[in-house]
């Protein structure tokens, strides 16, 4: 048995930015979400950059480590745009994402407030925890987590890749089951929309293009002042497609279009 992700992906810019920072894609070995520090220069290229560092490094990792490695080779490739263009300097991206061992282990790598949540046997839970000033202030027991996502400060982060040697990022284990599924989104959806709307779309779909698209659909319909973007992975197990490529959106599509290729549906 071969696990893979079947993936939906969708990424808009939304009513109140320029230009979308976001970055995101899906396989069937990985999927993952970038978000361009807003307030720097240069957040859509990024969140680009990594994505496209990602993806040229590889299919499957064979562990952790390898997966941090190629995070830290992407993050590099990030930081050589600031070296040849000093303007850049400041630029920074989060990222959250999932990717499989040959063996089928799935490993989720995270660093700033992307989010990470899994929907399993009815239940939704948030595997991640946002590298943020608010965060911090809710783990010290100062603000109560229902008061985080009106915080005036909760989109300070406290961790990002900014293309420096001394950027982290955390890369865990988790199981893995057929069935599962697994939603990865910018803070331009986990800021708008409550927990329980997010676990009655993610549950409550089948179709997981169809649920990222409405999970993006709904954020912008609550005010999402920010870049909106969702991917919506399920687990499950079949021979991987020689032929297949990621799918990509937002910052992504624009800053790297070779990296898009028409012929991947958006079920990766």
């Amino acid at each position: 048995m071969t696990l893979r992700l079947q993936a939906g992906v969708c990424s808009d810019v939304g009513t109140f930015r320029e230009n979308n920072q976001d970055a995101a894609f899906a396989a069937p070995w990985a999927a993952g979400v970038a978000d361009g520090v807003g307030g720097g220069p240069a957040g859509d290229l990024a969140s680009a950059a990594l994505v496209h560092g990602l993806i040229s490094g590889g299919r499957r990792c064979e562990d952790a480590v390898e997966l941090a490695t190629r995070v830290r080779m992407a993050n590099w490739d990030l930081g050589a745009h600031v070296r040849r263009d000093p303007t850049l300097q400041g630029m920074a991206t989060t990222f959250t994402g999932l990717w499989f061992t040959p063996e089928g282990v799935l490993l989720l790598a995270h660093t700033g407030d992307s989010r990470a949540y899994l929907a399993r046997d009815g239940r939704l839970t948030r595997e991640t925890r946002d590298d943020s000033f608010v965060q911090a202030l809710v783990d010290q027991g100062l603000v109560r987590a229902e008061d985080a996502a009106s915080h005036p400060r909760r989109n300070m982060i406290t961790a990002s890749l900014r293309g420096e040697e001394t950027d982290l990022v955390r890369v865990d284990e988790r199981e893995a089951r057929v069935g599962d599924r697994w939603m990865l989104c910018s803070d331009g959806i986990s800021d708008y929309l409550p927990d329980e709307d997010i676990k009655a779309l993610v549950t409550g779909i089948q179709d997981p293009s169809a649920a990222a698209r409405r999970l993006v659909e709904l954020a912008l319909e609550a005010g999402s002042r920010d870049n909106v973007t969702a991917v919506v992975c399920d687990l499950t197990d079949g021979p991987e497609p020689s032929h297949a490529v990621p799918l990509v959106a937002g910052s992504a599509t624009e800053r790297f279009p070779e990296v898009f290729e028409e012929g991947l549906a958006a079920t990766a």
